[in-house]
Parts: C-alpha cells; sequence; structure tokens
C-alpha cells in the first residue's frame, strides 16, 4: 500500500468535515461539564434519623467495650486448675507448673493464701482469681474438736439384756416397739399368724410383705418360736382343691397339681413327695412340712 492510497482515506466531504467538527465539540462540552458541574443530590436532614444515627453510635461504642471484658467467670475449685484454664486467668507457665507438681503429691490448697504461696502468683491476680475460688464445705466448716466432759461418779450403764419373746404371743404393741415397724405392718404380721394358725419358725418373717432384711434382722433379736403352735393341720391326702387352694404356700395352680398327683399315684407320704410336683416351693418345704398331715 503507498501513501497515496493511506491518504485516501483521509479524504472527506464537507458535510462530513462539519460532522466530524460537530462531535469533537460535543465531546468537549461533556468532559468540561463532568469536571465543573457538583451532581450530588442534597439530603434532606431529618432530625429523627439523626438522633437514631447518635444512638446507634453509642451502641456500636458499648458492644466495643463488651468485647474487650473477660469473659465471665464461674465459680472454681483452685486445685484442679488446668494449663489451658490458669494460661486465660493470667498465671505464668511456672506458676501453673508449681501447681501440677504440688497436686501430684497428692496435696491440696484450702485457702487462697495457701495458693499463692504455692503458685508464687502477684497479689493483684490473687485478689482477682480469689473471689471466684470455691473450696469443698469440710474445708470452709471445720469444726473443732471438743473435750469430752468427764463425769468421776458417772459409771457406764450396762447394756440391758434382751429377754426374746415368742412371736406367736407377741402383741401389736410388742411389735410396734421394733425400729421400722409401724401400726399397719405389725397387723399384717398379726393377720398373718392369724391365717396360718400360728408361725413355726422365724424365717416365715421373710414372707410378710413390707419387710426389709434390716427389719426382720430386728425381729429376730427380739422374738422367737419357743413351741409350735397347736395348728389345725391339712390332711394332704384327702383335703378337697378348695382346702389346699386356701393354703398361704399352696395358692390354686399347685393346689390343682396336687390333686392331679393324688388322683394318679396315690396317697402322698411326706414331703419329698411333694417336692416333686411341679411348682413346688422347695425352699419352704420344710416349713410346709409342719402344717401337713400325711396320714
Amino acid at each position: 500500500m503507498n501513501f497515496k492510497t493511506l491518504g485516501s482515506f483521509f479524504i472527506f466531504t464537507r458535510e462530513q468535515r462539519t460532522g466530524i467538527f460537530t462531535l469533537f465539540v460535543i465531546i468537549i462540552l461533556l468532559q468540561m461539564i463532568y469536571f465543573f458541574v457538583d451532581f450530588g443530590f442534597e439530603t434532606k436532614e431529618y432530625p429523627d434519623k439523626q438522633k437514631w444515627l447518635s444512638l446507634q453510635s453509642k451502641v456500636d461504642s458499648m458492644k466495643v467495650d463488651n468485647n474487650k471484658k473477660l469473659p465471665k467467670m464461674y465459680l472454681f475449685n483452685p486445685n484442679f486448675i488446668t494449663d489451658y484454664k490458669g494460661y486465660k486467668l493470667g498465671m505464668s507457665v511456672k506458676e501453673i507448673d508449681r501447681l501440677l507438681a504440688f497436686r501430684k503429691q497428692n496435696k491440696y490448697v484450702n485457702s487462697p493464701q495457701e495458693f499463692q504461696n504455692v503458685t508464687k502468683i502477684s497479689d493483684s491476680l490473687l485478689n482477682m482469681m480469689a473471689p471466684y475460688f470455691k473450696f469443698p464445705d469440710w474445708v470452709n466448716n471445720k469444726k473443732e474438736f471438743k473435750e469430752f466432759k468427764k463425769y468421776p461418779n458417772q459409771a457406764f450403764a450396762k447394756k440391758e439384756k434382751i429377754v426374746l419373746i415368742d412371736i406367736n404371743q407377741a402383741s401389736k404393741e410388742d411389735l410396734i416397739k421394733i425400729y421400722g415397724i409401724g401400726e399397719a405392718i405389725s397387723l399384717r404380721i398379726l393377720k398373718q399368724k392369724e391365717s396360718l394358725g400360728g408361725f413355726v419358725s422365724m424365717e416365715q418373717m421373710k414372707d410378710v410383705w413390707g419387710l426389709s432384711p434390716e427389719v426382720i434382722e430386728n425381729l429376730n433379736t427380739h422374738f422367737k418360736v419357743s413351741v409350735l403352735p397347736n395348728i389345725k393341720k391339712i390332711d394332704i391326702n384327702n383335703a378337697s382343691l378348695k382346702e389346699l387352694s386356701q393354703f398361704y404356700y399352696f395358692r390354686y395352680a399347685l393346689a390343682k397339681e396336687i390333686v392331679s398327683y393324688r388322683s394318679m399315684r396315690g396317697n402322698i407320704n411326706n414331703i419329698e413327695d411333694l417336692t416333686k410336683i411341679k411348682g413346688f416351693p422347695v425352699d419352704r418345704a420344710k416349713i410346709i412340712g409342719l402344717y401337713l398331715d400325711f396320714n
């Protein structure tokens, strides 16, 4: 491409030159307007808005102050301060190590002063930490030992000898004297004695509902079966199903098994024969045998 061909691109008509000049003038004017004219809109100020903005600034400043405060602390036992908690409280590594070494000896600090003596912390740090110390109640409520008064003319009372009473002769008043037995339980014991015709062993106290092992032990120290009561025994080989089921230790299901056993195998000769029957309470065999007649 030579210069003559290149120059042909810059040849304009009169109208084209006029248009280019006009465009150039418009660009210059727009640039001047942009630099010299303020396009900011005047905003109307509202008193309420200004008041709210001032309050918001106060709230923001309060939030900043709160964030700078130390975290909320709770009461704690200083004997169990961990490395992290000690660091957060402002203790140095050496101070924390002194406390941990002291605790490894299975020793405890029982006052803020002892804590400072062990850790060697400053007075200012102790004053900051001490209000949050919580020691065990036995530390805070130490009781001084009191000397026992001596009465030279007073002898020790001798332990009263306990006289055992036959449980079958005991009254409601006798039973209530036992610790752990009230009126309701005493009546329950007497009712069971009546339904059985009398107790044949103190082991039967375990069958009374509501008696704890401790109460049964107390009964055994005050009562016994001196003489077997005169019981109307059950004729095991001739008693009806109803009579057998009314016996305290049999109930209906076992009574039915006994009747079936009799009908299939004949008479029951002893308590050992009864123990072969399904559902028979073997652990009560000796006691049950005293209520039965095998003739």
